[in-house]
């Protein structure tokens, strides 16, 4: 269990990034509220300055669903 300081830690590092990348945040936000079912594949790229992208990918299981559960509850 996870003592009180550290998850109000963890909220307001939240906020933060809320705060600092707003259409991306939304945009998980809609993706966990309106389901994303077991096997759904999920890709992110990164391209940093004046490098080749990069890019990797996942295929959600059951156990990756139970850890969104849990951080979707503790959203303020």
């Amino acid at each position: 269990m996870m003592n009180p300081q550290s998850m109000m830690q963890l909220l307001g590092a939240i906020g933060t990034f809320r705060s600092s990348h707003p259409k991306f945040a939304s945009f998980l936000e809609l993706m966990l509220k309106s389901g994303i079912p077991e096997d759904t594949v999920i890709e992110i790229s990164v391209t940093r300055p004046g490098e080749e992208t990069v890019t990797a990918n996942m295929k959600v299981t059951k156990s990756d669903l139970e850890l969104f559960s849990a951080l979707r509850d503790l959203r303020p």
